[in-house]
This record gives structure tokens, sequence and C-alpha cells, in this order.
């Protein structure tokens, strides 16, 4: 186990562990030290495998679980597995190519793991070498290490800490990957060319290469090694070798300086792009989701405390300027009322007060509004002659009801000295308009003796009135008396005179 720090975008020296009880307990006080912060684990074993299946093109959710269901079946004791797919064939019936990769020796991973669950340690993912080792390839014909179309069968050959790894991709595509460990007095140099052609046997057998396709081999190695490597690989009729130097894979990636081996080019892939975890974790990210919300958490805090910051100030600013314009008012308030004294000094003494003028007002409005006057109740008695044609006025009786008091007439109605007296704010419509009654004479201009029209008139005139609103009608006096108890008296067919006309009277009370 090796374990490195990931500062401001380079790598520090190594920590190693090895991998026995005290190595175990070494890193567990390593994690320790290290707090809180997460950790992405590399894993580089000879215990992976890949496998090659064609599996019905099935979309959505079906087709992850076929996925599911067939990688459960092709490695059942660990859970690191994962399926890839890689396209669609062109022929039959175009079946997705799924590429199944796993960690066959979960018991390598399991102390490691253990500790940093132990330690509570955010586990942000497991990731393959040998699936980094196809991205930094890929890395490096983006930015131009590799002139023109990139061949279709490459070989990728890296030296890391746990040997020489040799990675086959067909299209940009993995397809198949070996991890070789060279023996302990052998020299690097003198296995690569054997173990490339024997993995070249490999692919042929497996009809990933065909007699006829052409292996090119991309050998990665540090600058000191370049030059000698390069005059010993010699290119045969089916393979080419492309010897280049660390610096190169280096410089595609951007770092400051060529690593020795070709593990911190893959580690700086991971810590500069963060890509999601090859292997599932098995619900080993606990911690690490914590984690997360955490730092959302804290986000979202700084974001709130900057807003209520921004909006503080924007307060202030605010206040500042309420403030200023405050006192500019306050000076021209000074200035108007000063200039108002002066004014009003070179004025003669006023008879009253400003306040008793402005009640003097407001009285003058509510007489205006709710004092006693007969327009409004004339008004209806005229709206009902209209509606009775043979109905004709002889005399009029206006009065206004003030409680507690005489009835008194309008204002302005001539009054005898003695009956003079200080007018009540009730008869003038202070607080409220007070009642009036109107006693109402008329006469009925209907044919000689018609005594049910000369009815029926006064009615009909009666109940027009009655409809009005506010208002209440009583019959004071009809144009004959027809009660049971009188004697009747007069001619029938004999003409009347104008005093004997039928005559009645209304008392209207209107109550506004």
């Amino acid at each position: 186990m090796q374990a490195w720090q990931w500062r401001q975008g380079a790598l520090s020296d190594p920590a190693v562990f090895p991998a026995t009880r005290a190595g175990v307990d070494d890193f567990i006080a390593y994690l320790e030290q290290q707090g809180a912060r997460p950790a992405w684990l590399v894993v580089d074993l000879i215990e992976e495998d890949f496998s090659r299946h064609a599996l019905p093109h099935v979309r959505g959710r079906a087709g992850r679980q076929l996925r599911a269901r067939r990688l459960g079946q092709q490695y059942r004791d660990t859970p690191y597995r994962a399926a890839i797919v890689q396209g669609r064939l062109q022929e039959g019936r175009r079946d997705d190519v799924v590429l199944f990769t796993a960690l066959t020796n979960p018991a390598v991973l399991a102390p490691w793991i253990d500790a940093m669950a132990l330690m509570q340690t955010p586990l942000a993912g497991i990731y393959s070498a040998t699936l980094l080792s196809a991205t930094l390839l890929a890395r490096m014909a983006r930015h131009g290490s590799a002139s023109g179309e990139p061949p279709r069968h490459q070989l990728l050959v890296t030296l890391q800490s746990g040997g020489m790894r040799q990675t086959y991709l067909q299209g940009g595509a993995l397809k198949f990957s070996r991890l070789v460990q060279p023996t302990e007095d052998g020299d690097v140099a003198d296995t690569i060319v054997p173990e490339t052609r024997r993995t070249q046997q490999f692919l042929t057998s497996v009809r990933l290469l065909e007699r006829d396709d052409v292996l090119h081999v991309t050998i990665l190695v540090p600058a000191s090694a370049a030059d000698e490597l390069a005059q010993r690989c010699e290119d045969g009729p089916a393979t080419r070798y492309d010897v280049r130097p660390l610096d190169a894979a280096a410089g595609a990636l951007g770092m400051a300086s060529a690593p020795v081996l070709a593990d911190q080019l893959l580690l700086h892939i991971v810590g500069r792009a963060t890509p999601a975890s090859h292997y599932p974790l098995g619900g080993k990210d606990g911690f690490y989701r914590l984690w997360r919300l955490r730092l959302s958490l804290y986000a979202s805090s700084a974001v709130m405390a900057t807003a209520c910051l921004a909006w503080t100030v924007a307060n202030l600013v605010g206040y500042g300027v309420a403030h200023g314009n405050v006192n500019g008012l306050r000076s021209e308030t000074a200035h108007y009322q000063a200039a108002y004294r002066n004014s009003m000094s070179s004025m003669p003494p006023v008879v009253d007060k400003t306040v008793n003028m402005k009640a003097a007002v407001q009285i003058d409005r509510l007489v205006a509004q709710q004092g006693p006057w007969p327009v409004h109740m004339l008004g209806m008695v005229s709206e009902a002659l209209e509606k009775s044609p043979q109905i004709r006025l002889t005399q009029l009786e206006w009065r206004a009801q003030v409680p507690g008091q005489a009835t008194v007439a309008a204002p302005g109605a001539a009054a005898s000295p003695a009956l003079v007296a200080p007018t009540s704010s009730l008869a003038l419509g202070i607080p409220k308009a007070p009642s009036q009654t109107l006693r109402l004479q008329a006469e009925v201009l209907a044919g000689q003796d018609n005594y049910r029209v000369v009815l029926d008139s006064m009615n009909g005139f009666a109940r027009q009135l009655a409809r009005m609103p506010h208002m209440t009608v009583e019959i004071a006096q009809l144009p004959f008396d027809i009660r049971s108890n009188v004697k009747l008296s007069g001619s029938v067919g004999v003409a009347n005179s104008g005093e004997d006309r039928a005559k009645f009277t209304l008392d209207l009370v209107w109550t506004p």
C-alpha cells in the first residue's frame, strides 16, 4: 500500500505500508493524522479479470438489470465488479458489446478498506489502474503525442510499482490487460519483447487480432532508458514499437516533472479529473456521502453569510442615503417655515385660529350634505306625480323632526320673533340627518260622481310614494267620508263646485 497526498495539483512523496499486520496498524495511525480528508483507492492487482460478452441490446432499467444479473453470474464471490458497454456489433441483431471486469480476490483489499472504515475516512471510489491506463493513452493521443489517426490495435506497456502492465485496446476500447511480474535478476528491457510476443499470440488465439493485423505497441519508460530500449525493440511484420519517455506523457497531463514509474501518471489523472468510481463500494462510501453533505452545508452557509453581508451593506448604504435626505428635507422644511413666518408677520392678525376655521369648514360641509332640505323629498313627490297625471297638488307643508324638540320648519323659513330660539345641531343634520315630514294635500281630476276611480287614483298615488326608499305614507283624509256610521248626503248627478272636488291629504315621513 502506498499513500500519496494530493496538494495544489501535485503529488507528494508516498508513504509505504507493507501488507502485514504491522503495516495495517501503521496505516491506521496514518489515517488518524489525516483527519476527515477523502481518499481515492487505485488498485493494480494481478487478480483483476476482464471478459467480453455480447448481450441483447436493451435500454434503460431493463438493460441495467440484465447486465447486473449476468455480471453476478460471472463473478459471484466479489462485490467489486462492473460492466462497461463498449458499443454494438455491426452484424446480426447488433447486440451490445459489454466488457465485464472484477477484482476476483477482494480479500486483498479488505484490511485496507476496513482500516479506512474504522477511522471513518471518506472513501470516494475504487479505481482500476488498467482502466486509467486506457484513459492515459487517450490523453496522449488527444494532446498530440501520437501523429495521425490512432491505430485500431494498440498495446500500452507501462512500468508500475506492481510490475509491467500490458493493456490492449481495440478501436480505443479496452479489451484485455495483464500484469507481468519481472524476475529479481532480470532486466525489464529483456522482458518487454518476449512478453509482448506472448500477449500478441494470446490476442490472436482469442480472435482479437487477425493474421494480417498489425499491433502497435506503445512503451512508456524513463527518458534515460528510452533510447536503449528503442534500439532493442525491432519492428516485425505484425508489430510496430513506439518507445516514449515518461516526459511526453507527463507533458500531456500537465505535470510539472516526469515521474520514474507510471503510477504517478495514473494518480494524476484521478487527482485532476476525479472520475466516477470504477467499482461499486458496496456500502463503504457512507462517510464520503456524509463528507460531501457537510461540504455542501459549509458552502451553503458561506453563500448565506455572503448574502447576509451584502444585504447588511446595502441597508447601511441605504440608511446613509436616507439620513442624508432627511437632513436635506429638514433644512428645506426649516427654510419654508421661516419664509412662512416672515410672510405672516407682515399680515394683520387673523380673527380666529386655523383649527377653528377648519372645524367651521367641516361643519359647513356636514350641513350641506346632511342638512334637512326639502329638495330631495319634493323630488320624490314629483316623480310620483309624473306617474299619476290625474293627481293635482293643492298644498304642501314640510317640516324637519328634531328629537326632544318641537317640529321646526326649514332653515330660512319666516318665524315670529317670539319663537326665535337657538337652533339645535340635530336640526342642522349634525351628527346625522333628521327625519322629514311632508303634509300633502291634493285633488283627483276624475269624472262626475266616479267615486271608485277617485279612490283608485288616490291609492295608486299613495303606493307610488310608499315605494320610495325610506318613505312612510299615511292617509290623513280621504276624498269623501266612507265610514259606516256617517250619514250620506248630497245629490248624484249634480255638478260640484271647485270647493267640493275630491280632495285628500297624505302625511309623508322620510328618514334619510
